[in-house]
């Protein structure tokens, strides 16, 4: 089995960490030194906006209420009131809403849009760093092109923020990164202030496939978990080499910083409860499995994507207050996919403290999330679950939200919180829904009637 090395300067670090005063660390004090945790920060800026007051529109909070005839004001780019008959302000653009829908803005938790962008060519595949069974140290934000059209046609479908992760041919495959779906010229342009990384993590055939094959390790799902503990270990020792240079610094004394580990620098950012998980995991046993490797070392477990077999734990992924991103009817197209219900969603929704979530993993479907959420909720009116689209709406905003660590920012239409939002033409789950109006922070980003808001990538341009 591949080790996952330890060098010798971190075991010098941690020794010299682990030991009392040294001479060395006597004398007057050094900088103290500091791992930067956000190097590449957001540079996003609110798009031109105005005062708005939409009215006589059919409401979906995200906080499972539906309220019919109702206002909603925007005012300095969050939600300022929601109710009925309210007064417009001075100088207000008032929108007659009537047999329209209002949701939150659409949130997708799982996108490669940027790192696997339109047209699809090799020059242009920057999501799998597949040089290693552990990547923490690549962060997809360094792969994201935003002049992928996607982003664009995923607007235009009512996405608002969504999260790019990178691919799941790695056990730990690198950060993520969430964005606000704006169009801009730089990744920073688009990041969500503030946000919490994510890191990607993946269970089962992919890491062992892609490694098996090449005859090394992992080729098998005991070799994952191997692989798994080993790099934790890792961490812990990183974490506990910086705990203590910081602990003998502010004793005051002179001590030498841990080497830096870009690596490391991302699993010590999950240990101290920076980073959130997200595991590509299918089957039912793996995720328990990852629950129990997150309670083994000491960090959250985070959200389950694409998980399957959700539904056999649904209890397990609640009382670990872990969500589940799942698909609307995907499945079957490789073993760990097979044991799928088309009731999966409905199933993780119904347990208290659940968080349900509908993901697309895909370019195409990320265009039309609510119909994918609309399919969940047929099949589970169809089979008994008393679910209506108040109860649906809150699969793509605020659980997505709570998945990505921004639900106190963006995710329902609730007093204070963005104007991220959508006005549809009609119920959101129709398959003829379509979105008419989206706004992110009060700006509109998208009006189907009106060109001068349908925003053209560079490199579409380039095709005309």
């Amino acid at each position: 089995m591949r080790l996952l090395p330890i060098s010798a300067a971190m075991f010098g670090a941690i020794a010299l960490s682990a030991c009392g005063p040294q001479d060395s660390q006597k004398g007057a004090q050094s900088a103290h030194q500091k791992i930067n945790t956000n190097p590449y920060p957001s540079t996003y800026k609110v798009l031109p906006r105005q005062t708005t007051l939409i009215t006589n529109a059919t409401v979906l909070t995200g906080t499972g209420e539906r309220l019919n005839q109702t206002d909603v004001l925007i005012q300095d780019g969050i939600i300022a009131q929601v109710g009925t008959d309210l007064t417009a302000p001075e100088n207000v653009q008032v929108i007659d809403a009537k047999g329209k829908w209002v949701t939150p803005g659409i949130i997708d938790v799982h996108s490669h849009l940027g790192a696997y962008p339109s047209p699809r060519v090799e020059s242009h595949q920057d999501g799998n760093e597949m040089t290693n069974p552990v990547t923490a140290e690549v962060w997809v934000e360094h792969s994201v092109w935003p002049q992928d059209p996607g982003f664009n046609k995923a607007r235009a479908g009512g996405v608002t923020t969504l999260q790019i992760l990178p691919g799941s041919a790695n056990l730990i495959g690198g950060r993520g990164v969430t964005l606000k779906n704006v169009p801009s010229v730089t990744m920073q342009g688009m990041k969500f202030p503030l946000a919490p990384y994510g890191l990607k993590m993946a269970c089962g055939e992919n890491p062992k496939r892609v490694y098996g094959s090449r005859t090394e390790a992992p080729q098998t799902r005991m070799g994952n978990m191997a692989g798994y503990r080993e790099a934790w270990i890792e961490a812990q020792q990183y974490r506990d080499a910086w705990q203590s240079y910081d602990a003998d610094y502010e004793a005051g004394l002179n001590p030498k910083a841990p080497e830096r580990n870009l690596q490391l620098d991302t699993l010590k950012g999950v240990l101290d409860g920076d980073i959130l998980i997200h595991n590509h995991c299918y089957k039912a046993e793996e995720m328990a499995m990852m629950i129990d490797l997150s309670n083994e070392f000491g960090y959250h477990a985070g959200t389950f994507h694409h998980g399957v077999e959700a539904y056999k734990i649904a209890d397990m992924l609640a009382q670990n207050g872990s969500c589940a991103a799942l698909w609307a009817d995907w499945w079957g197209f490789k073993m760990e996919a097979y044991d799928m219900v088309l009731e999966n969603v409905a199933m993780v929704d119904a347990v208290e403290k659940s968080c349900a979530i509908v993901h697309s993993d895909s370019e195409n479907d990320i265009q039309r999330l609510n119909q994918e959420a609309g399919k969940v909720l047929y099949q589970a009116q169809r089979s008994g679950f008393d679910l209506k689209e108040e109860d649906a709406i809150v699969w793509l905003t605020l659980n997505a939200a709570k998945s990505l660590g921004i639900e106190d920012k963006t995710g329902t239409l609730e007093s204070q919180k963005n104007a991220d939002l959508v006005i549809w033409n009609q119920n959101p789950f129709s398959v003829y829904a379509k979105a008419e109006q989206v706004f992110i922070d009060g700006a509109k980003v998208f009006d189907r009637n009106d060109s001068a808001y349908q925003a053209t990538s560079d490199f579409l341009l380039g095709q005309q």
